[in-house]
C-alpha cells in the first residue's frame, strides 16, 4: 500500500485508514493506537491530534503544533523524524509505525516509552512493559511508609526490577528512601540503567538512593548483607502459569519469557521463592507486597503464613480481581 501525500488526506483520513488496518489485525484499541502513533511521529500530544480531527486539519504542517520531537538529549525518539519538516518523511514514518503495530508489536516498543505513575520509562525489546495494576503495588508500599511517621529513611528492596518502575517510583516519591533493586537479566538491566539515568537527571537524589544489583532475586546470597534490616520488600515477579500461554501476541511474542512465566505449570515456583527471600530480608514489623496471577491469591496468602508472615491478604486490582499479596513479618 502506497503512503499518502499530505495534499491528499486530512488527519481524519490518516487516523481512519490506520485504525481500519489495526482493527483488521486484531488490535484491541485501533483508533487510540492510530492517534497515539500519529502524535508520536509528529512530536505532539494526543490532544493535538484530537483537535486536528475536530477542525478537519491536514497534516503535516511544520511540527503540527508540537514541540516534543526529540528527548532531552536531543536524539530522535523511535519512529520520529527529528528536526524534519519534510511532510513525506513524516507520513512514511507513520506508515512504518502502523505496519509494526499491525504485526502486533507492542505500542510501547514502537514509541519507546511507557507511562508509570509519575514516570515516563524507556522500554523496548528485552524488558517487560510495566502495567497499570503494578502501580497499586507501589501505592500499597508508599501508604505503609506514610503511616509510619517515624520511618525517615526506609530501606526498600525491589525484587525483579525489570524497567525499574517499582523501585524508581519509590525512590522518587518517598523522600529519604534507599532502594536496592535486583534484576537477573543483563539485557533487561540495560533498560533499568537507562531509566535510572533518566529519572536521576530530573531528581538527582534518586541517583544516590537507588542501587541496581545484577543477580537472582530468589537466591539467599543476593543482598544477604541486608537480611533482617529491610523495612519494605516490593516485587512483581514472573508469575504466569506455564500451562496458560497468553493469547495476546503483544505479550506472548514480545514480553521476555524470563519476566513472564513463573517457572512451573501453576506459575507459583518463582513467587513462592520470592516470598521466602522477602521474609529473610525484612526486619520484624516490615511489609511485603507482591503482584501475582488472579488464580494464585489464596495459595500465596497461605504460603506466606506458612513462611512466618502474619496478616497475609490478597488485594484487588482496578478490575476487582485478586492481584497482589500484602503480608507483615511478625
Amino acid at each position: 500500500m502506497s503512503t499518502p501525500t499530505c495534499e491528499s488526506v486530512t488527519v481524519a483520513d490518516l487516523v481512519r485508514s490506520a485504525a481500519q488496518r489495526l482493527r483488521a489485525a486484531g488490535v484491541d484499541t485501533p483508533e487510540h493506537d492510530a492517534k497515539l502513533l500519529l502524535a508520536h511521529v509528529f512530536g505532539c500530544e494526543l490532544r493535538d491530534v484530537d483537535k486536528a480531527l475536530l477542525m478537519g486539519e491536514r497534516w503535516p504542517r511544520g511540527d503540527a503544533g508540537g514541540s516534543n520531537a526529540s528527548d532531552s538529549a536531543g536524539a530522535a525518539a523511535p519512529g520520529r523524524v527529528a528536526g524534519s519538516d519534510d511532510p513525506d518523511a513524516k507520513l512514511t514514518a507513520f506508515e512504518a509505525c502502523i505496519i509494526r503495530r499491525a504485526r502486533r508489536e507492542p505500542l510501547q516498543y514502537i514509541t519507546g516509552h511507557a507511562p508509570f505513575r509519575y514516570l515516563d520509562l524507556e522500554v523496548g525489546p528485552g524488558v517487560f512493559i510495566p502495567r497499570p495494576e503494578t502501580e497499586l503495588v507501589v501505592q500499597e508500599g508508599l501508604d505503609w511508609i506514610n503511616r509510619h511517621s517515624g520511618l525517615y529513611a526506609p530501606r526498600v528492596v525491589d525484587l525483579c526490577a525489570g524497567s525499574g518502575a517499582i523501585g524508581l517510583s519509590v525512590a522518587g516519591e518517598a523522600p529519604g528512601a534507599e532502594v536496592w533493586a535486583v534484576e537477573i537479566s543483563e539485557r533487561t538491566a540495560m533498560w533499568t540503567r537507562r531509566n535510572l539515568a533518566k529519572v536521576s537527571r530530573i531528581n538527582p537524589q534518586v541517583g544516590y538512593n537507588y542501587h541496581l544489583i545484577l543477580g537472582d532475586a530468589t537466591s539467599f546470597s543476593t543482598l544477604s548483607q541486608l537480611d533482617g534490616t529491610v523495612d519494605l520488600v516490593l516485587s512483581n515477579p514472573p508469575y504466569v502459569p506455564e500451562s496458560e500461554v497468553p493469547e495476546q501476541p503483544e505479550v506472548r511474542d514480545h514480553d521476555p519469557s524470563l519476566a513472564l512465566y513463573g517457572g512451573s505449570a501453576d506459575g507459583l515456583l518463582i513467587p513462592e521463592r520470592i516470598v521466602q527471600r522477602a521474609y529473610a530480608l525484612l526486619k520484624s514489623g516490615g511489609l511485603f507486597v507482591m503482584e501475582h496471577d488472579i488464580s494464585q491469591g489464596d495459595r500465596l496468602a497461605a504460603y506466606a503464613h506458612a513462611c512466618g508472615f502474619i496478616n497475609a491478604v490478597t488485594r484487588l486490582d482496578y478490575t476487582g480481581r485478586p492481584r497482589y499479596l500484602v503480608a507483615e513479618k511478625r
